[in-house]
C-alpha cells in the first residue's frame, strides 16, 4: 500500500534527517515536507548527520509550498494529534485505527491511493484546519504525566505501528549453526582432571585427605560441557598457570 509521511512546517533539520531514518528502517521512502523553515533542510548538515545513512530517503524526499501539493493523489489522511479536538475527525491509537484500516472489508473497497500519515510543527503541532481535513487523528498512547514525544521518534512509532499492520518483516534468520566439532574423548577428560586436582591442591582449594566428591562433581561438570580439545587445552593452561603461581609464593 502507497504510504506517504508529510512533515508540516518543521523548524529543526535533525528532525527531518531523524524522520528519514526513521522511514527507511521501517521501509518506507516518501516523505514530503510543507515549507519547512530551511529552504536547503535536505542538504543540511544537522540533517544528513541525524539521517544516518538514510541518504537516499532524503535524496528522494520533496519540498513543496502547500498542503494541497504534499497530498496530491493519496485517498486516506491520518492526523497525529496528542490533545483530541471537540471538533474534527474521530481521534484513536495507531494500532487501533490500522488494525480497522488493513482488516479485510465486506466489500472490496482498497485504498485505492494510499496513506498520509501527517505531522505538525515542532512548537504548535497541527492547525485545526489541517486537522479536520483528515480521515482520523492518531494520538499515541504516552505517560499522562509526560506526553511529549519528540517529531523523530512519533515518527518511528507511526512508522512502526504501521509496518506491522501491513504485516512486519521476517525475523533476521538466526546464524548459520556452528559447524559440527570434534568432542574431547574420555582420556583426554580425565588427563585434564588430573591436571586440575594437581592445581588444586597447590593452590589449598582441594585437601587430598579429605577430599569428598569434588572431583568426581567437576568430572560431571566437564562431561555436561561436551569439552573440545581446544577447550582442553585452556583448562589445562588455567591449571598450568594456578600451579605455577603457586610455586611461586613458596
Amino acid at each position: 500500500m502507497k504510504t506517504r509521511f508529510v512533515l508540516i512546517n518543521t523548524s529543526h533539520a535533525g528532525n527531518v534527517g531523524a524522520a528519514a531514518r526513521a522511514l527507511k528502517t521501517m521501509g518506507f521512502d516518501d516523505l514530503v515536507l510543507v515549507e519547512p523553515r530551511w529552504a536547503n533542510v535536505l542538504r543540511r548538515e544537522e540533517t544528513i548527520q541525524r539521517a544516518s545513512g538514510a541518504l537516499d530517503v532524503l535524496d528522494k524526499a520533496r519540498i513543496v509550498a502547500t498542503l494541497d501539493e504534499a497530498l496530491d493523489g493519496m485517498s486516506h489522511l491520518c492526523a497525529t494529534a496528542m490533545t483530541p479536538r471537540d471538533f474534527g475527525p474521530p481521534t484513536r491509537t495507531p494500532r487501533e485505527h490500522f488494525a480497522q484500516l488493513t482488516a479485510p472489508r465486506a466489500v472490496d473497497a482498497p485504498l485505492e491511493s494510499g496513506v498520509a500519515f501527517l505531522f505538525g510543527s515542532e512548537r504548535f503541532g497541527m492547525a485545526n484546519e489541517d486537522v479536520y481535513r483528515c480521515h482520523v487523528a492518531l494520538s499515541i498512547p504516552t505517560n499522562p504525566g509526560f506526553g511529549s514525544l519528540n517529531l523523530g521518534a512519533a515518527i518511528q512509532v507511526v512508522a512502526y505501528d504501521w509496518r506491522m499492520a501491513l504485516g512486519g518483516f521476517a525475523a533476521p534468520a538466526p546464524p548459520s549453526a556452528a559447524p559440527d566439532r570434534e568432542l574431547a574423548d574420555a582420556a583426554q577428560v580425565a588427563g585434564m582432571l588430573v591436571h586440575w586436582e594437581r592445581a588444586l591442591v597447590d593452590i589449598g582449594f582441594l585437601d587430598p585427605e579429605a577430599p569428598k566428591k569434588l572431583m568426581p562433581r567437576l568430572n560431571q561438570l566437564f562431561n555436561r560441557a561436551q569439552l573440545g580439545a581446544e577447550e582442553i587445552h585452556i583448562l589445562r593452561g588455567v591449571a598450568k598457570a594456578m600451579i605455577e603461581t603457586a610455586q611461586a609464593k613458596r
